[in-house]
């Protein structure tokens, strides 16, 4: 076993002789979800580094650090790949629920593409509070996990060949749009997401390059921390501090472990 899938299994807490197959799959991406937060801080202090399959593996799995969707999938989709899964990676738009538009940034989201008996899943550890926490098939089935419920629909766009949609649990009435994405187009190579970096660490409409934020699932819903809130959603409620420096960083060692 490589030393990525040992360290891999010990930081999500599975045991490193336990097979991970196709129906295990949803137990290890929660395990993901809840032990690995999606989080911004190297762009906030301008700290990155080359994407490379090295680069990742120090960042999470030695470093004990979060990311973003582009170093989440990544390392995720090498773990598949040394499990013996069909996958590769894949880029997309994610849509902006305030402006009712797709991201002008471009596809900066990066998902994972997992093939099993001749059927793909969207497979997704890298989408913050979103997660599917589970593979979700390109046939329009439902998939309903902890998170909520989840489909792929297909629809061919400027911005991909499929959409994934979403209704939250305890928060969504109807369906959403998560992001489009291109199935035809599937990426082995993580050094590409290297362009995604930059945009997203300088372009002015970037989301993450303004202001921490560190978020993860947890058993009950999610936490979200920024640097003036810390946001909790346990079983459908709601609860939200103020904060300053000081309790942020408190706060990200204590739920985060940053």
């Amino acid at each position: 076993m490589s030393e990525l899938n040992t360290l891999f299994r010990k930081r999500i807490g599975i045991p490193e002789n336990e097979n991970v197959t196709f129906e295990t799959l949803g137990y290890v991406l929660e395990k993901t979800a809840k032990t690995i937060p999606f989080e911004n801080l190297c762009i906030i202090e301008n700290n990155v580094s080359e994407i490379t399959k090295d680069s990742l593996f120090n960042k999470i799995l030695i470093r004990n650090e979060g990311g973003l969707c582009y170093e989440l999938n990544s390392i995720f989709y090498f773990f598949l790949i040394e499990n013996g899964f069909r996958a590769a990676l894949a880029r997309g738009v994610v849509y902006n629920h305030a402006s009712q538009e797709f991201l002008s940034l471009g596809r900066t989201h990066v998902t994972i593409l997992l093939t099993h008996e001749d059927q793909t899943y969207i497979v997704d550890t890298g989408f913050g509070g979103n997660l599917p926490l589970k593979p979700v098939p390109l046939t329009g089935e439902v998939v309903t996990s902890p998170n909520g419920e989840f489909r792929v629909k297909k629809a061919a766009s400027e911005h991909g060949d499929y959409i994934l949609e979403m209704k939250l649990a305890h928060k969504d009435t109807a369906w959403k749009t998560g992001y489009a994405y291109d199935s035809k187009k599937p990426i082995s190579d993580v050094s590409e997401f290297n362009e995604i970096q930059t945009i997203i660490a300088e372009h002015e409409q970037s989301p993450f390059n303004k202001n921490p934020l560190i978020t993860r699932i947890t058993y009950s819903g999610n936490l979200t921390l920024t640097n003036t809130t810390f946001t909790k959603w346990a079983d459908g409620n709601v609860t939200k501090e103020k904060i300053d420096n000081k309790r942020f960083k408190e706060l990200a060692k204590q739920h985060f472990r940053i």
